[in-house]
């Protein structure tokens, strides 16, 4: 894929639905009873997988035009899910399978079979469940068990762990309170809580007892993690409009991240869809000063290093991110990866296993950046080569069909 150097980039953009939000709200519904329309949904390779496992477990689920209308099973069943290159698949599904009674094996690809899997059985096991896994990785079986509510500390700060165990705490026996060390996203939080789940947060702790969800109708906002790289791109280029984008606390952190650098931007018609805030977001065009991301940001802002990078490489100063261990597990090894794109497009950065230091340069030259399979390295590549001096070429552009099929086309 051939990106040309821009001078300017302006526009307004209808960024595609939140992945997170709409693997949850296909799989909670799943389980719920009633009938739910998802509309705005996210029908990316991922999150069909998701759909595509939970008619395997018993579900109906129909997708059409950007929405989705599950039925859900009370009595999931057992079956054989192939769930595809999508981790939070898996990892939620080993919750939902440990409790519902049913012997579930979890199949990936070559991608999602070398990621860690133990870090969400191990917190399971102490409820009860029956877990195996292959040396830690894929492929995952799940045997019918009894559960038993307790308090579990999750260890990690991860969306995926804590939302696997507040499934499985859903069809436990008495009380479960999940405990993390930092806050990380909280839409499995709030969309059970809609859905009728018997769940509150205390303390930092999350208490949740045996419950039935009903059925929810949901609206999915814009993805901030796709929107940031047209963002990005508005502030090294421009003024871009992104609509209807998720403002979740738990997510914002890439606007934290503005902040810091000194990006201009505003939120714009604020206002709550489903439960969750929505914001639309315009950036300007702005100076950029180097920064520092602690361990304390990751959570919040853990999809967005890699383009977090580029702009890092385009500011003034010397930018440390650090406590960034996670990104080691995800498509790609993205510390690695990362460091790759923005050699590859004339930047300075050095690899540290927790992170990288970036050396902001007045300009990038361009050239050809490898996406490794790696949805996030691809379309941060394009951002960079974007506002380089010559552009360039991206290559195995294809993977963006996980989280943004459109992404090129709206790009170019």
């Amino acid at each position: 894929m051939k990106i040309r150097p821009r001078c300017s980039f302006d526009g307004s953009f209808a960024i595609p639905g939140d992945k997170s939000i709409t693997h949850r709200a296909i799989m909670f519904n799943g389980i719920a009873e009633g009938e739910a329309h998802i509309t705005n949904a996210l029908l990316g390779e991922d999150c069909l997988s998701t759909a595509a496992c939970m008619r395997a477990l018993g579900a109906d689920v129909i997708v059409g035009e950007g929405e989705v209308c599950v039925r859900g099973t009370s009595r999931p069943h057992g079956a054989d899910c192939y769930c595809g290159n999508s981790g939070t698949t898996m990892r939620l599904l080993m919750g939902l399978a440990a409790g519902c009674g049913a012997d579930v094996t979890l199949r990936g690809d070559e991608s999602l079979s070398k990621r860690p899997m133990e870090r969400v059985a191990q917190p399971l096991r102490r409820l009860g469940a029956k877990i195996e896994t292959c040396e830690g990785h894929a492929p995952v079986c799940v045997t019918a068990s009894r559960l038993i509510g307790c308090e579990v500390d999750t260890k990690v700060a991860s969306a995926q762990v804590k939302s696997a165990l507040l499934l499985a705490a859903l069809f436990a026996e008495g009380e479960t309170a999940v405990r993390e060390p930092l806050l990380s996203r909280d839409h499995t939080e709030r969309m059970l809580a809609a859905m009728g789940a018997d769940i509150r947060r205390e303390d930092g702790e999350i208490y949740v007892r045996h419950s039935t969800l009903h059925a929810a109708d949901i609206a999915v906002p814009a993805d901030i993690s796709s929107a940031a790289y047209f963002m990005a791109l508005g502030a090294l280029r421009g003024e871009t409009l992104c609509l209807g984008v998720g403002v979740n606390p738990t997510r914002t952190g890439i606007l934290c991240v503005f902040d810091r650098m000194g990006v201009r931007y505003r939120l714009e018609n604020e206002r709550q869809v489903c439960g969750e805030p929505v914001a639309d977001i315009r950036t300007f065009r702005s100076p950029l000063r180097a920064l520092t991301v602690g361990r304390e940001d990751i959570p919040s802002l853990i999809d967005e290093l890699p383009v977090i990078a580029v702009l890092c490489a385009l500011a003034e100063g010397e930018s440390v991110i650090a406590g960034a261990e996670e990104l080691r597990v995800k498509e790609s090894d993205r510390i690695r990866t990362t460091a790759e794109m923005i050699r590859a497009v004339g930047g300075e950065i050095e690899e540290r296993p927790d992170g990288f230091v970036i050396r902001g340069k007045r300009s990038l030259a361009g050239g050809t950046v490898r996406s490794c399979g790696d949805h996030r390295i691809a379309m941060s590549g394009a951002v960079a080569l974007a506002a380089s001096t010559n552009g360039g070429q991206i290559e195995g552009e294809e993977c963006v069909a996980i989280s943004f099929p459109q992404f090129f086309s709206m790009f170019n």
